[in-house]
């Protein structure tokens, strides 16, 4: 089938057929052009935060709950389309506001897919190679086995060299075809050796322990920085792959507006002050940080330091 489960605001590539697969993508369109193919199905992007299905606030709702009430969606989605062909998904959803999947849905959502003949996509072209800390691939921390795994970006570090792994079954599918692949550059023999290399200094220079080691050193300094500031609503992430959402101060818990001026304001004074971060999310209110695996704790503290007297700066403006 040609049928395609994405999460909303995900994003997947820039060539035609990766853009029809990408609603970050089509949502940037001021033409008035509806780009989502009738053939992709968007399911909610499992926020547990502000999403659609939140934990605690108002409904109290747990971790478990949500995970489930999302997966639902996937459920619902393979049913009424009589079983899709492919579900595809970030193990961390990065430009839709760097978005923890809550835990069992990843697994739920395949249990779905596959028990109606759909094949699994790990989207790690940003979360692979060591990134998330405790493990070498993002989706092995919710459990699964992908059918196929998309890979790039790091894995040259800065050279451009992409890789996809899929199950021995659907290579045989479609080598059965009799279609040849081809690529012009493919198997070139210095991205080859360069990617090898990458993998080498991974394990040589021990960088996915330092970035589960310095990735919870941020993670922890994040959290007692939110502490003292409510702009800051939520603070999360594996690894160094994280992300700090902003929101407008409220007295209500369910009352989550997000400040993307703030956000904006906060990424650009961390650019004068020589500190490279963007802001993403579907209201640009949440500030990722994906440093490269040689970050250190010092590193950190320069990071922490600036975005702090970033947001005493903000607020001492009175704008924000």
């Amino acid at each position: 089938k040609n049928d395609v489960i994405v999460l909303d605001h995900a994003y997947h590539g820039h060539t035609a057929s990766l853009i029809g697969i990408s609603p970050y993508k089509w949502y940037q369109a001021v033409d008035g052009v509806n780009r989502q193919p009738i053939t992709t199905h968007v399911a909610s992007c499992p926020d547990s935060f502000r999403g659609r299905h939140r934990v605690g606030g108002l409904e109290s709702t747990t971790i478990e709950e949500v995970a489930a009430l999302y997966a639902k969606e996937i459920e619902t989605i393979s049913e009424q389309t009589g079983g899709v062909g492919t579900f595809i998904a970030e193990s961390v959803v990065g430009c839709g506001g760097q978005i923890i999947l809550p835990d069992g849905y990843l697994k739920k959502c395949y249990e779905s897919v596959r028990s109606r003949g759909g094949v699994c996509i790990a989207d790690e072209v940003q979360t692979g190679f060591g990134r998330a800390g405790s493990s070498f691939w993002a989706f092995q921390e919710h459990g699964v086995v992908p059918d196929i795994v998309t890979l790039g970006k790091p894995m040259g570090n800065g050279y451009p060299v992409a890789a996809v792994v899929c199950r021995r079954e659907l290579a045989e599918s479609f080598s059965s075809t009799g279609i040849e692949y081809f690529n012009t550059y493919g198997g070139n023999s210095v991205a080859c050796a360069i990617a090898e290399a990458v993998l080498d200094t991974i394990v040589s220079e021990g960088l996915q322990n330092n970035s589960l080691e310095v990735g919870n050193y941020l993670l922890s300094k994040l959290r007692s920085l939110a502490a003292s500031y409510p702009y800051i609503g939520d603070v999360r992430g594996m690894g160094l792959f994280l992300g700090i959402e902003f929101i407008k101060i409220s007295d209500s818990p369910d009352d989550l507006q997000p400040h993307t001026e703030l956000c904006s304001f906060l990424v650009d004074f961390l650019m004068r002050e020589k500190v490279l971060v963007s802001s993403d999310g579907p209201d640009g209110n949440v500030i990722k940080i994906k440093p490269p695996l040689v970050f250190s704790k010092a590193n950190a503290d320069i990071l922490i330091s600036t975005l702090e007297r970033g947001i005493i700066a903000a607020t001492e403006s009175g704008q924000y």
